[in-house]
């Protein structure tokens, strides 16, 4: 039975992406998780797997190709039924994007013919069903002002449009979550002095690449407490909630040329601190090198933020659609606090919740936060 391979939804923000390279032909045998191509989008080069076992029988979109979210990219032969492969939840800008017939317009595009000042109904689409993309509406855009600047001004504008591109991918589905979730936030400062005492002590007994950060005892804690208290690991799509079956924590990465992504580790409440630690080195290694692989953009069920290495207080982030939920941090800092009815130096820190009012609420927020710091207290039993 023939299967369709899609381009998968690596996020919200992601609108389509140019299949760059190939690394099977048609006959070949693939395995579920096998990296079969490379797509190159605003994130980067991404290594996208395929989702069954089965044999390759077409490559539909060849390389050096730009095609839309949803695209079919090639066509298996499997011994299941058909289905689509792609385990990312399409953001509903992606499906109006294959459904020309409901919608004529995505929503980023949307958002940058309003900011270009385009009008839109004076547009022809080039996505599916005629859809117009951000390139159609870029296009309009130029084409209606005359060049009247040197070659080399031209190609400098280009790459300063090509960096600025996933800045406007991102605002535009940021835009689109605060419009449709009903966000509710929460913050909670706790003392971490144990867990910096604890971090120090452990860090100065093994060799440097073996030393942990404390992103790595927040991801432990945040994904121990998704499994102690539900509604914040999943997804809202369809009208209704759905709790992933493991934490799969997603940490925020910035780029060097600007934008940020979200890799997920897998299955992350079963994982050592040591083994976390290395898996994030590898993926923020990986994230700025923009050789990412598509499960690990897709899979988060909720996203850690810091932003202490700014030295910022509190962080309050914005829920990536379709996720519930994500968790925020301000720098460790020392700072007097009451300790037994004495003001003492403490290292403290601020922890956020930015969570989705269709699904939990404060008092359950509250719970959530606490029972992250609750685990930060005690370290060695993450």
């Amino acid at each position: 039975m023939l299967s369709e391979f899609l381009l998968p939804a690596l996020g919200a923000d992601m609108e389509e992406g140019t299949v760059v390279q190939w690394h099977v032909a048609p006959g070949d045998v693939v395995r579920r998780g096998q990296v079969v191509a490379v797509v190159e989008t605003d994130k980067g080069a991404i290594d996208v797997e395929i989702f069954e076992d089965g044999v390759l029988r077409e490559i539909v979109v060849q390389a050096g190709t730009k095609v839309p979210v949803g695209t079919v990219l090639a066509r298996l032969e499997t011994a299941g039924a058909s289905a689509s492969p792609s385990p990312a939840p399409h953001p509903a800008g992606a499906a109006e994007r294959v459904a020309g017939s409901r919608a004529k317009i995505s929503p980023a595009a949307r958002v940058r013919a309003r900011e270009l000042g385009v009008e839109v109904a004076s547009l022809s689409g080039t996505g599916p069903g005629g859809a117009i993309t951000i390139d159609d509406v870029e296009k309009a855009k130029q084409s209606a002002q005359p060049s009247r600047q040197p070659s080399a001004t031209k190609a400098s504008e280009h790459d300063t449009a090509q960096a600025g591109g996933m800045r406007e991918a991102i605002a535009a589905a940021m835009s689109r979550s605060k419009r449709e979730i009903p966000h509710y936030y929460l913050s909670l400062t706790t003392d971490v002095t144990g867990a910096v005492d604890w971090l120090a002590a452990r860090n100065a007994s093994v060799p440097v690449t073996e030393r942990l950060l404390f992103t790595a005892l927040l991801i432990k804690a945040v994904a121990l407490t998704c499994c102690d208290v539900e509604g914040f690991s999943g997804f809202y799509r369809d009208g209704r909630y759905e709790q992933s079956p493991s934490a799969h924590v997603g940490v925020a990465v910035a780029l060097r040329g600007g934008g940020l992504v979200a890799p997920a580790s897998m299955d992350t409440a079963g994982k050592p601190l040591p083994v976390l630690m290395e898996e994030f080195r590898q993926l923020v290694m990986r994230a700025r090198a923009g050789r990412l692989r598509a499960s690990e953009l897709a899979a988060p069920s909720i996203i850690v933020t810091s932003l202490g290495d700014a030295a910022v207080d509190a962080v309050f982030p914005i829920i990536q659609m379709p996720q519930v939920a994500i968790v925020g941090a301000g720098a460790v800092s020392s700072r007097p606090w009451v300790v037994d009815g004495r003001v003492e130096p403490r290292q403290l820190i601020v922890l956020s919740l930015g969570a989705d009012h269709r699904v939990t609420d404060g008092r359950l927020g509250a719970q959530f936060l606490a029972g992250i710091a609750e685990r930060l207290a005690a370290p060695g039993k993450l």
